[in-house]
């Protein structure tokens, strides 16, 4: 077994996209309206409105349109998503993919933000749809030291909580290609709503898990993904 490989054939790199369940804060019943309003109701500076072009990070007011995941395997890094307009039939599938082949105690799943962002965001939306949250996602009750969930974001902070540092900037500090394409996270709402271009937002999904994959290997003193590496391949 390679170096790469021995030290990540038990991880799989996780990443979403996710839109707003309503698209215009316009077009939110009075309920939804009056409680998106009260959560920024200590935050006069910017009216409830201006700030709805953030609700595709909230879970309670956006669903997960694409997940895209990868691992390495005999020498490959294989790419894959589960995406479509169904979520609760996309966060079936993951689950059971999960619960299928990362079940164990050697396993780990990583994610850039994963621990802020990709993680709770997936349990809450499984949640909300019914969805039983596979072993590696449950960690209430576990001791830090059993919770399977790595993330870049924090690897690279080394202990500093002040600041973030996007995947784009990492991959350009380490002379990586930009996972950046035709669009980045603030474009997944209109390519969603608009383009209804989910193709487009699986494409760049599938760029931020190759880029996520080499920034820990990086972190870890191994090579990146290579090209000869990379197989899009199919859940």
């Amino acid at each position: 077994m390679s170096t790469q490989e021995s030290k990540t054939d038990k991880i799989l790199f996780v990443d979403i996209e996710t839109a707003p369940l309503i698209y215009h804060y316009k077009d939110l019943d009075g309920q939804g309206k009056k409680l998106w309003d009260k959560k920024w109701q200590y935050s006069p500076e910017i009216s409830p409105e201006e700030r709805y072009n953030k609700a595709g990070i909230f879970a309670e007011f956006a669903k997960v349109v694409c997940i895209s995941f990868g691992n390495f395997h005999g020498g490959k890094f294989y790419a894959k998503s589960i995406y479509g307009h169904d979520e609760k039939q996309l966060l079936t599938s993951f689950a059971e993919y999960l619960t299928k082949f990362y079940n164990t105690d050697l396993h780990n799943l990583c994610a850039h933000n994963g621990k802020e962002f990709d993680f709770p965001f997936l349990c809450r939306r499984m949640l909300i749809n019914g969805v039983q949250i596979p072993k590696i996602l449950s960690i209430s009750g576990k001791k830090p030291w059993d919770v399977k969930l790595l993330d870049t974001l924090e690897m690279w902070k080394f202990g500093d909580y002040k600041n973030f540092t996007s995947l784009d900037l990492l991959a350009h500090v380490f002379g990586l290609p930009s996972p950046k394409g035709e669009i980045d996270g603030s474009d997944v709402a209109r390519t969603y709503w608009e383009e209804k271009d989910l193709e487009k937002i699986k494409d760049y999904c599938l760029r931020d898990v190759v880029t996520l994959a080499s920034v820990y290997c990086i972190m870890n003193n191994v090579a990146p993904v290579s090209d000869e590496q990379l197989i899009f391949a199919t859940v």
